[in-house]
């Protein structure tokens, strides 16, 4: 394995307590070594015939164990334990004290392709910029920036970090690719929904001499899935039957939710009802794709029917269920299984609670929702006080809405959707000064909503429609079809007013 002294490029620094205490003691430190070296080495013969507790489990494979017989130098053996350690610590701050500990000594010291992947992939994990930034120079000043794997764990933490042009550039700049380092950048572009640039790379990759794997075709489907592509996420299924990765579960889950969220339910189903081992994931795919449908009955049925097969649900389980009975307005079953969670080992989380709150308000239970969130065992959130204030409008209750407005407020006091809820509440009453006042409070902080947006795909070409966007060259044909579809609603009773959707709550589920 390639090693590389760090000494030549990190300079000490004296006043740290750690590196003062190391150089104290490095001289005894190396003796140690060496008389401990041979003691190691009889006692993992011991080990052989009578292993203790400790031993076993320290123990990781037969060959750590052959490599501790071999005659290693002590420096080098000491390093290498060093760089084991450092490979094998779980948080990034003992990773740190590690590095420190270990590497700053003015004995020879090491670190590997290895470590510096363990490191970065730490990094990732805890979203931790800066530290990875650090790494980074690390493995530029030590030559393993051009390693396949060390280049891999960079583009996923910066990914995750949400810096995807600066993944695109590290991936860009590799030296060599492999199979990894492809799925890496297509999961950063997957992660910010580029479903042109996820595509792109994608063909990039097939032309290439590597071919894709299942992570490869889990993340493209989830990148169709949140750009709602369903021709491209059609055209992806059919290569994972081809390449025969589609009797994967995990790649069944990911069909599973790239259907249920384009709109095709059926296919979903087709695709569930004929998987082999479902796991937890399976389910809640299926039961949560049935509510985002308003199809709470089979979203119930699938949940029963979970039960008996005696596979226990989770909170996405219950999320799920949940959301399908405030859909369509299940107040009495939407309690009981609310109810049910603890019997079942689930503790609510504010997504529950939020549901209930919302299962209440769309039901015109206004007072029973504002004592629910009153009694909740734990603070509300600006999503909870949301949903009341969103029901409280649709049902007109002003005051009620003033006072969810508020305590929202003061969760978010810049949030420019509560001000406009606020206002159009006075506004559905009449209250118009009131409205205008909200709405002059909203200017003076500079306060904007961002615009709608919907989109349908035509030909496996997306089109995206934006709120007061008035560039788009079809807008009197589009126009036309709005009025023809209102005007078709109200011939059939529908009463036409308008409503914002509670993106917030709805995500939250999804």
């Amino acid at each position: 394995m390639n090693r590389i002294s760090l000494r030549q490029f990190i300079r000490k620094k004296p006043s740290s307590p750690i590196s003062v205490s190391f150089s104290s003691y490095g001289s005894s430190f190396s003796q140690t070594i060496k008389r401990k070296t041979k003691t190691h080495k009889q006692l993992g013969i011991l080990n052989l015939v009578s292993p203790t507790t400790d031993c076993a489990e320290n123990r990781q494979t037969h060959l750590r164990l052959i490599q501790d017989f071999l005659p290693i130098p002590t420096n080098q053996f000491a390093q290498k334990r060093a760089s084991d350690d450092f490979a094998h610590s779980n948080s990034l701050e003992e990773t740190s004290n590690m590095l420190e500990t270990n590497f700053l000594n003015e004995e020879e010291s090491i670190v590997d392709a290895s470590a510096l992947s363990h490191a970065l992939s730490l990094c990732a994990s805890s979203r931790s910029l800066k530290s990875g930034v650090q790494f980074h120079c690390l493995a530029i000043r030590t030559g393993f920036v051009g390693n396949v794997y060390v280049g891999s764990c960079l583009i996923s933490f910066y990914s995750k970090c949400g810096e995807l042009c600066h993944a695109y550039r590290v991936f860009e700049e590799m030296p060599v690719k492999n199979v990894v380092s492809w799925t890496a950048i297509i999961a950063g572009f997957a992660q910010e929904w580029r479903v042109d640039g996820c595509l792109e790379l994608y063909s990039r990759m097939r032309n290439s001499t590597l071919k894709p794997n299942d992570l490869t075709f889990t993340c493209l489907l989830s990148t169709c899935t949140g750009g709602g592509s369903l021709g491209r996420g059609r055209s992806a299924h059919c290569q994972t039957i081809e390449m025969g990765f589609d009797s994967y579960v995990h790649v069944a889950n990911a069909l599973i939710s790239m259907y249920c969220k384009c709109g095709n339910v059926e296919d979903a189903y087709y695709i569930f009802e004929r998987m082999d081992g479902k796991d937890i994931v399976s389910w809640n795919s299926m039961i949560a794709g049935h509510a985002q449908h308003g199809l709470a009955v089979q979203a119930i049925d699938l949940f029963e029917e979970m039960k008996k097969q005696k596979l226990k649900p989770d909170a996405i389980t219950f999320l799920g269920v949940l959301s399908s009975c405030r859909h369509v307005g299940l107040v009495k079953q939407g309690q009981f299984y609310f109810n049910s969670m603890v019997e079942h080992g689930v503790k609510p989380e504010l997504d529950h609670f939020a549901c209930v709150v919302d299962l209440l308000g769309r039901a015109g239970l206004l007072e029973e929702a504002r004592d629910f969130i009153v009694k909740m065992p734990i603070h509300p959130n600006a999503i909870i006080w949301g949903s009341l204030l969103s029901s409280c409008r649709l049902h007109g209750s002003v005051w009620l809405g003033i006072e969810a407005a508020e305590n929202r407020l003061l969760l978010e006091p810049e949030c420019a959707a509560t001000h406009l809820q606020l206002a159009n509440l006075y506004a559905s009453v009449g209250c118009w000064d009131q409205a205008a006042r909200v709405r002059k409070l909203m200017k003076g902080k500079g306060l904007k909503t961002e615009p709608g947006c919907s989109w349908i795909e035509v030909r496996n070409e997306i089109y995206r429609f934006r709120a007061e966007e008035w560039s788009n060259g079809g807008l009197t044909e589009i126009s036309a079809v709005v009025d023809s579809l209102a005007d078709h609603m109200r011939s059939l009773g529908y009463d036409m007013h308008e409503e914002e959707a509670d993106d917030d709550l709805d995500t939250s589920v999804s």
